[in-house]
């Protein structure tokens, strides 16, 4: 009995020690997969299409503003332009005179202008050359000759050029070609540095 159970032992002691090293094997290879779990790269995120949805209504709001913004300010440009053209017209007096909207109240608030810009030029020679160069339409143009082939056409009572427009324009009219009152001020002031006086002019100058 005592040989029977000497030589159990063994046995045991075998399967004890095949245990530990399965355990052992286990473990190395736990310990192999988690490294191995560990190396490896992480997958980039991606963005929640609820942020994306929220960026593309930032940027479609923002581009509305920007657009909002500069409806606004060519509204405001467009008034203050008219704003400017109503001044001028209510500008239209001297000495208290209101006067009227036709070629014999252009010519007179002219020769007010000139007055007190020292340039010569009576009321029959401005009418009599505004006759002969447009008929008394504000808003003639010579498409015709030299300088409108050119590109710069005469316009005006007194048919004016752009650059003698701007030349010889007068502080205090409208900056404005076809404007009558500014058409004639301007015109006569060319003409005084031309010819001494628009009276002295006959023909085309």
């Amino acid at each position: 009995m005592r040989t029977a159970l000497r030589s159990l032992k063994p046995a045991r002691l075998a399967t004890t020690g095949l245990t530990a090293l399965g355990a052992a094997g286990i473990a190395t290879t736990a310990l192999a997969g988690t490294a191995h779990a560990a190396q490896a790269p992480a997958k980039p995120a991606t963005k929640p299409a609820a942020v994306a949805h929220a960026h593309d209504a930032k940027a479609t709001k923002a581009a509305k503003d920007e657009k909002a913004a500069k409806d606004e300010k060519a509204a405001k440009d467009e008034k203050a332009a008219k704003d400017e053209k109503k001044d001028a017209k209510d500008e239209k007096k001297a000495g208290g005179k209101e006067y009227a909207d036709n070629l014999d109240g252009w010519i007179r608030e002219a020769r007010a202008i000139m007055k007190e810009h020292g340039i010569p030029g009576s009321y029959e020679g401005i009418k009599r050359n505004i006759i002969r160069e447009s008929a008394g339409d504000p808003n003639a143009v010579n498409d015709w000759d030299i300088n409108a082939k050119k590109g710069t056409p005469s316009k005006g009572l007194l048919q004016v050029i752009q650059p003698t427009f701007d030349r010889y324009h007068v502080e205090g009219t409208p900056d404005e070609l076809t404007d009558p009152v500014a058409n004639i001020v301007a015109a006569c002031n060319y003409a005084a540095d031309r010819y001494g006086s628009m009276d002295n002019v006959d023909s085309a100058y």
